[in-house]
C-alpha cells in the first residue's frame, strides 16, 4: 500500500501560534496586578508631592522624596510607552489615556522660570488615580453624561437670579448700595444668601431693620434657590450616573456574552476535529 503523507497530516492537532511580544505586554498592561502597582505608585508620588511643600520635610527628607518623584515619573513614562506600544495609534482614541500623556507630559517639563507655573501643575498627577480606578471613572464619565441636563438648571437658575436681582436692586438698593447698590453688588449679594453663608445676620436681619417685610422676598429666593433649584442638581447628576453604571453592565455583559459565544465556537471546532480523527 502507498504511504500517503497528506492523510497523516490531516489527522495531527492543529496548533496555535505562540503570543508575540506585542501581545504578552497587552496582557501585562490589561492586568490586575500592573493596575493596582501603578495605583500605588500614583498614591505614593500624591503623597511625596505633598510632602514638598513642607519646609522641615524636605529638610529631613528630601533627597529621599526627590528620588521617589523621579522614579514615579520614569515608572509613568515606561507605562504610557508600552501602551503606546501595544495600541498604537488606538492608544490616542481613548480620552482617558490622552488625559494621563498629557499629566505625564507636564511632569517633563524642564524647570525654568518660564515653566514654573506648568511645573506647579505636577500635582495634577494624583488625578490619574480617576482614570486608573473603574469606579472613578463611572463617576466622572456620569458627571458628563448629566451636563445637558445641568445646563437646564443652570439656565433656570440664572433666569431666578436675574428676576430677584433685578427686583432686589429696586426695592433695597437706596437703602443698602454696599450690598444692592447696582447689579452687580446685587447678584453677588444674592448668591452669597443663596449659599447660606451669613445671610441671616449679615444681610438680611439688616434689611429688615429698614423694610420689616423683606422677609417676603428673601424666604421665598432661599427657597427656592438653595432646597429646590441645587437639589435639582443632585438629582440630575445621581440619575446620570446611575444611567452610566447601566450602560456599562449592558457593556461587560454584551462582551461576555460575546466571549461566550467564542468559547462555544471553539467547542464545536475541537468536537468537529475530534470526530474527525475518529
Amino acid at each position: 500500500m502507498a504511504y500517503m503523507p497528506a492523510a497523516m497530516n490531516s489527522t495531527q492537532p492543529e496548533t496555535r501560534p505562540a503570543p508575540n511580544l506585542r501581545d504578552r505586554l497587552r496582557t501585562l498592561v490589561e492586568s490586575r496586578r500592573f493596575e493596582h502597582a501603578i495605583v500605588a505608585v500614583i498614591v505614593i508620588n500624591a503623597i511625596g508631592l505633598g510632602l514638598e511643600t513642607s519646609p522641615g520635610v524636605m529638610a529631613r527628607l528630601g533627597g529621599v522624596i526627590t528620588i521617589l518623584d523621579r522614579a514615579a515619573i520614569a515608572i509613568f513614562v515606561v507605562e504610557l510607552a508600552l501602551k503606546l506600544f501595544v495600541y498604537r495609534l488606538q492608544f490616542f482614541r481613548n480620552g482617558w489615556n490622552v488625559f494621563d500623556f498629557v499629566v505625564v507630559g507636564v511632569a517633563l517639563v524642564p524647570a525654568s522660570a518660564q515653566f514654573s507655573v506648568l511645573r506647579a501643575l505636577r500635582v495634577l498627577r494624583a488625578l490619574r488615580l480617576v482614570s486608573v480606578v473603574p469606579s472613578m471613572r463611572r463617576v466622572i464619565v456620569g458627571l458628563f453624561k448629566a451636563i445637558p441636563s445641568i445646563g437646564t438648571v443652570v439656565v433656570m437658575l440664572a433666569l431666578l437670579l436675574y428676576i430677584s436681582a433685578v427686583m432686589a436692586t429696586n426695592l433695597f438698593g437706596a437703602a443698602f448700595p454696599e450690598w444692592f447698590g447696582s447689579f452687580g453688588a446685587t447678584l453677588y449679594s444674592l448668591f452669597q444668601i443663596m449659599t447660606l453663608e451669613s445671610w441671616s445676620m449679615g444681610i438680611v436681619r439688616p434689611v429688615m431693620e429698614e423694610f420689616p417685610y423683606a422677609w417676603a422676598f428673601f424666604v421665598p429666593f432661599i427657597l427656592l434657590t438653595s432646597f429646590i433649584v441645587l437639589n435639582l442638581f443632585i438629582g440630575v447628576i445621581v440619575n446620570a450616573m446611575s444611567e452610566a453604571t447601566d450602560e456599562e453592565a449592558h457593556g461587560e455583559r454584551e462582551e461576555i456574552l460575546h466571549e461566550l459565544r467564542a468559547l462555544g465556537e471553539e467547542v464545536r471546532a475541537l468536537r468537529q476535529a475530534a470526530e474527525r480523527e475518529r
